[in-house]
């Protein structure tokens, strides 16, 4: 079989990935010479803590021990097995982790309580202030700058891969056959549209207007090296109220009872933070939903996560070297997990996977992969 896939981000990757760990070959086009939206730009983290239980749940944890089990073949994706630790400081703070930790699928997901001890036994560099923090297992990261570069190598090792970069996809000719902008046509056993964040264009030609997906804008930044390790990642309690694995009473009562900081609410904020493997600190982020986006950062959310990462962290901040925005492409119906359609004979549309992305990209491919009969 021959598999088109257009789009090189982490899910159009991880679609080339599993075609040709299956034997088949594959032709990878990117408008771009190399990838450079949502997949790059984002934490490289593997979340499974926070999701829905179900499907999102399900597609998380086979998705995490499908990461793990590419990064011991491909040591450059920076595979590690880090883990989170949500940090929280309040009485209902508290009660939103307690009642995490008491859900049927905790164990899944590697959910234990921990004291301020325990937890800065785990990451020695949590020196701030908090009474206690919840410890997710199962949480993983990977460096996203270098994820898809490493894996095209892979990718090229096999023989039955090849990436053409520079190139807009303009048209589908027939089944399973798309046309570039140089005039070249691709022809396949079946082609796979992971254009991430770009829905204009040929993707609403194909898909219609009413696409159920949405794009979606992010701010986030990265520091200097820490100095030491910061052994797991970490988030704020703020991130609570964002993910779907939290909803209950418990969060109703933060909601209601805890109102968000300004800056934090205004901008849709949570903490998330990760190290990097040069030391440095990758840490967001915001939420954008009305259109037309903002086309600049604006400084106040930096000043936010700087003063939550600091009293975490009981120190100064290294200098931000990064500052930067993003553009994620997120089912409406943000229960489903992703999108898939198909659009022309032999032709399916993948998108929509919000930030759910970098997590579920190989579960998602490998979903696809089974779906066709690849």
């Amino acid at each position: 079989m021959r598999v088109i896939v257009v789009g090189a981000g982490v899910v159009g990757t991880m679609h080339a990935w599993h075609a040709v760990n299956r034997g088949h070959e594959v032709v990878q086009i990117e408008r771009e010479s190399e990838a450079r939206g949502a997949s790059l730009r984002n934490f490289g983290q593997i979340w499974v803590s926070g999701r829905a239980g179900g499907e999102e749940l399900e597609t998380a944890l086979r998705a995490r021990e499908l990461w793990e089990s590419i990064g011991a073949r491909v040591p450059d994706l920076g595979f590690r097995a880090c883990g989170s630790l949500t940090p929280v400081r309040t009485a209902r703070e508290t009660v939103v982790a307690e009642a995490a930790v008491a859900r049927p699928d905790a164990a899944a997901r590697g959910y234990k309580l921990l004291t301020a001890g325990e937890a800065r036994a785990l990451n020695p560099a949590l020196r701030g202030d908090f009474t206690a923090a919840l410890w997710c297992e199962r949480d993983a990261a990977v460096e996203p700058r270098t994820a898809q570069l490493a894996l095209k190598r892979e990718l090229l090792a096999s023989g039955r891969y090849t990436y053409l970069g520079g190139r807009e996809v303009r048209e589908v000719v027939g089944t399973a056959s798309v046309r570039d902008d140089h005039g070249d046509v691709h022809t396949g056993d079946a082609v796979v549209l992971a254009t991430g964040a770009w829905l204009g264009g040929l993707v609403r030609e194909l898909a219609g207007p009413d696409l159920p997906v949405r794009r979606v804008r992010l701010q986030m930044m990265q520091t200097d090296p820490l100095g030491e390790p910061l052994t797991t990642s970490v988030a704020d309690a703020d991130s609570f109220r964002y993910y779907p694995a939290y909803r209950g009473e418990a969060l109703d009562a933060l909601n209601a009872g805890q109102v968000q900081a300004p800056t934090a609410a205004e901008h849709r904020m949570q903490l998330l933070m990760v190290q990097r493997r040069d030391g440095g600190l990758t840490i967001g982020d915001t939420h954008e939903y009305e259109h037309p986006f903002s086309f600049d950062t604006v400084e106040e959310p930096y000043e936010h996560l700087t003063a939550v990462v600091e009293s975490f962290l009981g120190r100064p901040l290294p200098r931000i070297r990064r500052r930067w925005a993003g553009v994620y492409a997120q089912c409406t119906d943000t229960g489903r997990v992703v999108h898939r359609q198909q659009v022309r004979d032999g032709v399916w549309l993948v998108t929509g996977p919000g930030g759910r992305g970098m997590t579920c990209s190989p579960a998602i491919a490998e979903t696809t992969a089974n779906e066709l009969g690849w």
